[in-house]
């Protein structure tokens, strides 16, 4: 899965309306999401903000206005310390490393930028020239994420991806040769006409180009897709998709890949340092067309949510401006606890209690009655102190999560 994609729009909940808070909100640590929106062809499953591309991109022109988005959005973090920038998108490999690199070069003088920032940008490996990666790395980039999806060439037609299994290991293997030695590869499984065999053999072949990080993540049929107004056949069914996840996960854990969280999948002291924030309720800045972000504002004690108007040709124009503001929304306490859990609950860890109490600004009497259910069901760990999900519950994710929502 993508984690900047994570907690765009919720519903809003009720039941805790009248809970005092006893807690004080913490600021927690920060990161920069950069959307690039652009992509060759829309894929027929993809629900994401991207856009055709149709002639010649305005790169100069999509990073000034990255650079007046930021600028307005900067009195939010003031003097607070960036951990992880992600570019994602649509397909940011589009853009040519001299744009990357310009935008880090502004974004850096007006943020500041931790020592071992994380930098990542997500690549299609049927739209990369196999040149651009030393670019990328001299701009900064120290982490790739291959949408690979499959090694099957018929299953990636089937997907309506422009690339091959071919064009995927070429892609990697030239990054590794200008020297990246951080990276995701992305697999989907239950695809149509997908065997457990065939799901197996695609862990297998992105085994063999020596990633550090997997995310292994089941098709679905996402409302306003195309995949969703016309199904393909072939779907392997639940019981089908159970097994292959379960088959592939200990094919990764043989292989040394911890599953840390739902879908993701990282060698030891590799997992994605952006996407444990949002898993963690962490802080982002969001920028570019329908970017979502989400700062805690200590002074206030407010949690924000704001996202971006999502069509590029209007986000160019008014980036900078209170026009480019798709929307806010301040977090009540009783929207607080779901859209917490909505993240952690998603960790096989999952995190301390004190957590919640820290980046809610609640104290953990305001969720006692969904936890003792939570507890009594089997799909949290027998823990005070902590919030983790039992096997039970990580199959279950949906409904722990919703115990949280009324």
């Amino acid at each position: 899965m993508r984690g900047d994609k994570l907690c765009e729009t919720m519903p809003a909940c009720a039941g805790m309306t009248g809970k005092k808070r006893t807690s004080m909100l913490t600021t927690p640590p920060l990161s920069l999401y950069v959307h690039l929106p652009w992509c060759v062809r829309k894929c027929p499953y993809c629900d994401f903000n991207s856009h055709e591309r149709k002639g010649e991109l305005p790169f100069d022109a999509y990073v000034d206005a990255l650079i007046r988005d930021l600028d307005f959005d900067l009195p939010l973090a003031w003097g607070r310390v960036v951990h992880s920038v992600f570019f994602g998108g649509g397909t940011p490999s589009l853009f040519p490393s001299e744009a990357i690199d310009r935008f880090l070069q502004q974004a850096a003088a007006r943020l500041r930028f931790a020592p071992d920032v994380e930098i990542t940008l997500e690549t299609n490996p049927g739209t990369v020239e196999h040149g651009p990666f030393a670019g990328y790395r001299a701009a900064g980039v120290n982490r790739l994420s291959f949408g690979v999806q499959s090694f099957d060439d018929g299953c990636l037609q089937r997907l309506g991806r422009i690339h091959s299994s071919g064009d995927a290991v070429r892609a990697v293997k030239a990054a590794q040769d200008a020297g990246f030695d951080n990276f995701n590869l992305d697999l989907m499984y239950a695809l149509p006409e997908q065997t457990l065999a065939m799901a197996l053999d695609d862990v297998e072949r992105a085994l063999a180009l020596h990633p550090t990080h997997v995310s292994h993540y089941q098709l679905t049929l996402e409302p306003n897709t195309r995949f969703a107004a016309r199904p393909p056949q072939g779907i392997p069914d639940e019981d089908g998709a159970w097994d292959m996840q379960e088959a592939c996960q200990a094919r990764l854990a043989e292989a040394g890949f911890a599953q840390y969280e739902i879908s993701a999948y990282a060698r030891d002291g590799r997992q994605c340092a952006h996407n444990l924030n949002y898993w963690r309720f962490g802080d982002y800045l969001g920028i570019g067309a329908g970017a979502h972000g989400k700062l805690t504002l200590g002074a206030a004690q407010q949690v924000l949510r704001r996202w971006k108007i999502r069509h590029p040709t209007l986000y160019l124009e008014k980036a900078g401006s209170e026009a480019a503001i798709g929307g806010d929304e301040t977090l009540t306490d009783a929207r607080l606890p779901f859209d917490f859990m909505l993240n952690a609950l998603r960790l096989n860890e999952g995190v301390p209690m004190a957590m919640f109490e820290a980046r809610t600004g609640l104290p953990r009497a305001a969720i006692a009655d969904r936890l003792a259910v939570a507890h009594e069901r089997g799909w949290l760990e027998p823990d005070a102190g902590w919030l983790r999900p039992t096997e039970l519950g990580r199959r279950f994710a949906n409904d722990v999560i919703g115990l949280f929502l009324d």
